[in-house]
């Protein structure tokens, strides 16, 4: 499924996976019955921050503020959300 990200959506981690730190991998995982995908910090901190309440567009001016010297966030963010969405690791 291929649906565009709406910047006003407020994104929630889908039910079928689970979010969290991994001491053996040093990082975040996203966790689901059929395995795991071990997240670069950039992507857990998007995921970290998509709770049902932040909109997509709050998303991206949260780590805007949080990392003011990134350039080409806003793209990144919206990139990712979308790999995500079509994952269906967001809903």
């Amino acid at each position: 499924m291929n649906t565009a990200i709406k910047f006003r959506n407020a994104y929630v981690l889908n039910s079928g996976f689970r979010l969290q730190w991994e001491k053996a991998q040093d990082s975040y995982v996203l966790l689901y019955p059929e395995g795991m995908v071990q997240l670069s910090f950039s992507a857990s901190e998007v995921l970290l921050l998509c709770d049902g309440k932040n909109t997509a567009a709050e998303v991206i001016t949260v780590l805007e503020e949080k990392f003011p010297d990134a350039e080409g966030l806003a793209v990144d963010v919206k990139e990712f959300l979308q790999e995500a969405i079509d994952n269906g690791w967001l809903e």
